[in-house]
């Protein structure tokens, strides 16, 4: 995060002149809208002739080439069915309908029946959904990506993939690197804003699945090529500060003289600080004209306000570095200078409404409206949010907002959606275009009792100590089980710490994110650190003995690379290469939807299809070898890429 100079200058800056609305228009421009989808899958223009049930059409080669080169495998199928709808119906514009195969063939086309409601009864000469799919088979652009096509039932277009192609795609990631397999999304940055904890406050268990999964999210968007804007919207500008500086003020006159330690531990300063305002009404009057004093500017009550945040932000810091996880800090006092004239520009759209003292804007669909100034004047949740998507659409030039909370708060996204479709900041909701805005919600963590995860004290667990309790448990079992294989000697003291941190971290992260994140999901230690079933144990423990394999081997397979050649002529080998060539496409669905644990689905499976594969194919000391050593090299390359995308750190032995 940056440090509190930012944002404490950012509060102090003048505030805008005039505001700069976002014009739908960015999007033309820049391309990024869902009607531009065709025009990023032809790459290469074509000429079609139409006769009857007959297509036939023509590519320039060299063009072809460097698309089929571009994207996902299912991007790159996409483009050429686009072609070949193009050619077949050249009067109906219809997006590529491309998807796995689950039987009969590696990919499937399904455009067919959506083309024959469209155009039977207008004189086609297409007698049915499958001459339509026949035609599509047939207009297919010739391409090395294709082995072979069939048309089955009401049209679908079964495409098998040619081995060959399949097994140059690997070795080229392989020479290239895995970053040659990023997925192409439709927009160019992306502000997410995840964590968010409140200042003064410590990062408990609950702040976990927004830390995880905004992080995650942040590492595929960032990963396939998108510019990410890693924002941590802090809590740092609410009533608590009065409540905290003016209880500062009193039990230590001279602060300023003895600094942190006359806070101390920030906790127990919150709570006493917090008991005397809920018992003392001069106090609690002392502490709401604090916050006015605050906000007004006054320099002794920023510079106590900077303290505190500078001691919150530095135990935040604390949990971040254990979790590998980068934010920037813009909190809710960086953007209070813009909300006047936001209101401002609200109000002029009429958008709006006196209501009970309160100015509202009132959202259709909605009982209750969208509080933006309370009825004492003050500012909230609403404006500030408000005044945070105005900045990050005009001054960061972000065309997707994404936001990382609990479900509960799901209404007020809602609203808030709203209201900035109403101003005209967003496309209307049957627009698909961006910018655009997303709430990605998630469940609570249970304990096992299946309430909210608490101490037995009915504390909330601290963040802190849950990965200590972590990394302890994890080095337990690794000791233990190392004693007892007489494997012990071979490590280093650097080795077990760093490989139990690896390990008790990614468990804790990958049991939360391989769970559908709108679901709860029961917090077990047991559970998350076993070797067994779909673990992060279970997969770092596969994972290492791939690189065990290669190890064994006495090869160089960096040398490997770039002489010998994958072949997948065994059944369970070109199940394997399928598997990592679809590698893209899963990123690309885990982004498009936001669903982290599409990833770790993904993760799993292919590590049980290695297993599968290294059964039945000997690897070592087989005619074969050097295909099947790339094939190992390929899998632990894909999985260290997943790891990674999850904010694991991967082992190479255990």
């Amino acid at each position: 995060m940056r440090a509190l100079a930012a944002a404490a200058t950012a509060v102090a800056a003048p505030t805008p002149t005039r505001l700069r609305l976002p014009l739908l228009s960015r999007t033309l421009r820049s391309g990024h809208c869902r009607s531009s989808y065709s025009s990023r899958l032809l790459r290469f223009s074509c000429s079609a002739t139409t006769m009857g049930d007959e297509t036939s059409t023509s590519v320039a080669p060299q063009e072809q080439e460097s698309t089929v080169q571009a994207g996902s495998v299912k991007q790159q199928l996409s483009g050429l069915v686009l072609m070949s709808l193009r050619a077949t119906v050249p009067e109906v514009e219809v997006e590529p309908m491309v998807e796995v195969s689950a039987k009969f063939a590696d990919y499937q086309c399904n455009n067919a029946m959506g083309l024959w409601s469209k155009v039977k009864g207008s004189g086609t000469s297409f007698k049915n959904p499958n001459a339509i799919g026949q035609a599509i088979a047939k207009n297919l652009p010739s391409s090395d990506i294709i082995e072979s096509t069939s048309v089955a039932g009401p049209g679908f277009v079964n495409i098998v993939l040619s081995n060959r192609w399949v097994a140059q795609r690997i070795q080229d990631m392989l020479v290239n690197g895995i970053k040659t397999w990023a997925p192409i999304l439709p927009v160019k940055r992306a502000v997410i804003d995840f964590s968010s904890p409140n200042i003064a406050k410590e990062m408990h268990v609950g702040h976990l699945r927004s830390t995880i999964i905004g992080d995650t999210l942040a590492r595929m968007f960032e990963f396939s090529n998108v510019d990410v804007l890693r924002r941590n919207h802090v809590g740092d500008w609410g009533t608590q500060f009065g409540m905290l500086i003016e209880y500062l003020f009193e039990k230590f006159p001279n602060w300023q003289e003895i600094g942190s330690q006359a806070i101390g531990d920030l906790q127990i300063f919150y709570k006493a600080s917090k008991h005397r305002f809920d018992n003392d009404p001069e106090f609690k009057a002392r502490a709401q004209q604090g916050v006015v004093r605050l906000q007004g500017g006054e320099e002794r009550y920023r510079e106590a306000w900077k303290k505190i945040c500078d001691i919150s932000r530095s135990e935040f810091d604390l949990v971040y570095k254990r979790l590998n996880v980068v934010l920037e800090e813009k909190g809710e006092s960086f953007y209070n200078p813009y909300i006047p004239q936001v209101l401002e520009e609200l109000s002029s759209k009429g958008l709006i409404k006196e209501s009970e003292g309160a100015r509202v804007i009132f959202i259709q669909g909605h009982q209750i409206p969208l509080i933006v100034v309370k009825s004492d004047g003050g500012f909230n949740y609403a404006s500030t949010d408000l005044a945070a998507l105005w900045y990050r659409l005009n001054v960061e030039q972000a065309e997707w907002i994404i936001y990382v909370t609990d479900v509960g708060q799901q209404q007020h996204f809602d609203m808030f959606f709203s209201a900035a479709k109403m101003a005209g900041w967003l496309p209307g909701p049957n627009e698909k275009k961006f910018p655009k805005t997303s709430h990605v919600g998630f469940g609570l963590v249970l304990g096992s009792d299946g309430k909210r995860f608490r101490t037995r004290s009915t504390e909330v667990v601290r963040l802190v100590e849950l990965l200590d309790e972590a990394k302890s448990r994890s080095k337990s079992e690794l000791l233990q089980r190392l004693t007892e294989n007489g494997k012990i000697v071979d490590w280093t003291d650097e080795e077990l710490e760093q490989t139990s941190e690896a390990v008790g971290y990614g468990a804790v992260k990958y049991a939360d994110l391989k769970n559908n994140r709108l679901t709860n999901y029961t917090f077990s230690f047991e559970q998350m650190l076993s070797d067994k079933g779909n673990t992060a144990v279970y997969l770092q423990y596969a994972h290492a003995r791939i690189c065990s394999i290669i190890r064994k081997s006495n090869k160089d397979v960096e040398d490997l690379k770039m002489t010998g050649a994958i072949s997948l002529d065994h059944p369970d080998e070109r199940v394997l290469g399928l598997y990592l060539i679809r590698f893209a496409e899963v990123v690309e669905e885990a982004c498009t939807n936001l669903l982290p644990n599409v990833v770790c689905e993904y993760l799993y499976n292919l590590s049980e299809m290695f297993t599968k594969f290294y059964t039945n194919c000997q690897v070592v000391g087989s005619p074969e070898e050097t295909s099947r050593l790339l094939l190992c090299q390929a899998t632990a390359v894909v999985m260290r890429q997943c790891f990674n995308l999850l904010g694991i750190t991967p082992v190479y032995k255990l």
